[in-house]
């Protein structure tokens, strides 16, 4: 499998957890994060449902993955996530030594991956991430506007 093949393969299990947020009438975003080809955790949105601000699905997916490991360390791992992560959720991916995040839709109003910020890619810190935005763009950006657009009637 290569690469964009890969990218695409993963991406399509976020957007599954996606949706499931979405049934839970949470944001859909979904995140499942990966090393050397094996699920190490994954999470959709629950902050609602939760009464958890911080219950992000890179978040609940990062959480998944250490307790599944037993480590808040997750290096050579690689997080797939349908949205562009946000300012908390580069900070969580930067201490857990996440090595790649691969997002889907872009977040022009809070993505800190690039998009407003660039917390990710930034060498202030002591950890880069490797960042591929855009994998089924269309797909994921789609799945936010029409949930949106429901909400909003």
């Amino acid at each position: 499998m290569s690469v964009g093949e890969e990218s695409s393969y993963w991406m399509r299990r976020a957007l599954h957890l996606a949706r499931r947020a979405e049934v839970e009438g949470e944001v859909p975003v979904g995140a499942v994060l990966v090393r050397e080809e094996e699920v190490l955790g994954e999470g959709w949105n629950s902050p609602i449902g939760s009464s958890d601000p911080t219950a992000h699905a890179e978040i609940v997916a990062l959480r998944n993955a250490a307790a599944s490991v037993g480590n808040y360390r997750l290096p050579g791992s690689v997080l797939y996530v349908t949205l562009e992560p946000c300012v908390m959720c580069a900070g969580a991916i930067i201490h857990a030594r996440v090595a790649r995040v691969v997002f889907g839709a872009r977040d022009p109003k809070g993505g800190a991956a690039g998009s407003v910020f660039d917390v990710l890619g930034t060498d202030r810190l002591n950890h880069r991430v490797m960042v591929e935005g855009g994998v089924l763009e269309g797909e994921c950006g789609e799945l936010l506007r029409a949930f949106f657009r429901r909400r909003r009637g």
